[in-house]
């Protein structure tokens, strides 16, 4: 890590010796948010992965830059809708200013950002800039802990209705099958990933419409929702590496495997915290595979002796390791929970009013990168 710092401690030298002190010049007095968001925005540099437009024929677009910091703002500030944030940008001269317009009558109308997040969702260009911003950051580093957990989406939408089954698909007649007869069992998605499937297939594969999921909290009490999972690795000190979005209703450990490959392309990592839903016999040997060590929390649905020990002692499901450093590690898994939470109370996971995964999606990742700046730079602030 100490590169990392090294490098992330001289763009935070910049920032608070120069920048801080020419921007109090120029608009007075900066607030604590305020500097955060300057802070976010210069370290995340979005405008430079966005297109300008310099020449073009008719009449000019909205400038992308601009409007791509003012929904970066939007996640700062925690704010629910666009409509919210266009009301801010035009009594509030610094944020204003901060995102890149100097006069009210600059701030294009609501529909143009609504226009401008509908092509930045549909090019997913959010989830590059957070993978080559997060390869930059930690080339040549080694992060210790990959720790994976997901978390609930509440959506705004109705959820999508299942899938018939189409008619082309021939059916095994009902009963028993003929003598001598083979039935080919379907391969699960999981085995499928691990050992057949690419990223890409992976990831196009995973159900990602709006339905109603179902999770079990720590207390045992089992919460519903309607929208979605978003699926989280993150490094030590609370950094999202990587992140995918998928249907409320589907299970933790299918988006263990994709997660990682996304992982593997962007850090290199020794272990891989996991809670019991990812205790499947594909997610250990894929870590290994990869190099990793897998500390994985022990499933007692897949263990008959933990099982009857739990109900006898009314135990909750743990670690069950006689190695007290591997238990040691294990705790370090909290800080996905912690990012987890970050997110939904500091960066609008909490507030989605888009509908769709693609523009669900693209909310989410002005809050992660937001969220990621900022972690940055409390390793050194």
């Amino acid at each position: 890590m100490s590169k990392l710092r090294k490098r992330l401690a001289q763009t935070w030298e910049l920032i608070q010796g120069s920048l801080f002190p020419w921007l109090a010049d120029e608009l007075g007095e900066l607030t604590e948010k305020q500097q955060q968001l300057i802070s976010t925005l210069e370290l995340l540099r979005i405008e430079e992965y966005l297109p300008y437009y310099s020449h073009c024929v008719g009449r000019p677009p909205a400038e992308r830059s601009v409007i791509a910091r003012a929904f970066v703002a939007k996640a700062v500030y925690n704010m629910p809708t666009t409509r919210i944030l266009i009301d801010r940008l035009h009594t509030d001269i610094q944020i204003r200013r901060i995102c890149g317009w100097e006069r009210k009558s600059d701030i294009p109308e609501e529909w143009t950002f609504s226009r401008v997040f509908a092509d930045l969702s549909k090019s997913h260009l959010l989830e590059q800039i957070q993978a080559n911003f997060i390869s930059e950051q930690y080339k040549d580093e080694i992060v210790g802990h990959i720790s994976r957990d997901s978390t609930a989406i509440d959506a705004r939408e109705k959820p999508a209705k299942k899938a018939e089954l189409s008619q082309a698909i021939k059916k095994r007649p009902v009963g028993r099958p003929k003598k001598g007869e083979e039935v080919p069992k379907e391969k699960r998605r999981i085995e499928k990933q691990a050992t057949e499937m690419s990223l890409k297939e992976m990831l196009d594969d995973l159900p990602k419409a709006c339905n109603v999921g179902s999770k079990r909290n720590s207390k045992g009490n089992t919460n519903h929702w309607i929208g979605y999972k978003l699926h989280i690795d993150s490094a030590d000190g609370g950094i999202p590496i990587s992140c995918l979005l998928s249907s409320a209703s589907m299970h933790d450990s299918q988006a263990s495997i994709p997660m990682a490959e996304l992982s593997k392309q962007r850090v290199t990592s020794l272990y891989d915290l996991m809670d019991s839903a990812y205790d499947v016999p594909e997610i250990h040997q894929h870590s290994k595979k990869l190099g990793h060590i897998p500390i994985i929390d022990i499933n007692p649905r897949r263990n008959k002796a933990l099982k009857l020990e739990l109900k006898a002692e009314n135990k909750r499901c743990r670690i069950v390791n006689h190695k007290a450093a591997e238990a040691i590690r294990y705790n370090e898994r909290s800080t996905v929970e912690r990012v987890n939470g970050r997110l939904k109370d500091e960066f609008g996971g909490r507030v989605v009013r888009v509908r769709g995964p693609e523009k669900v999606m693209c909310h989410l990742m002005f809050g992660i990168l937001a969220l990621t700046a900022d972690q940055l730079l409390k390793i050194v602030a």
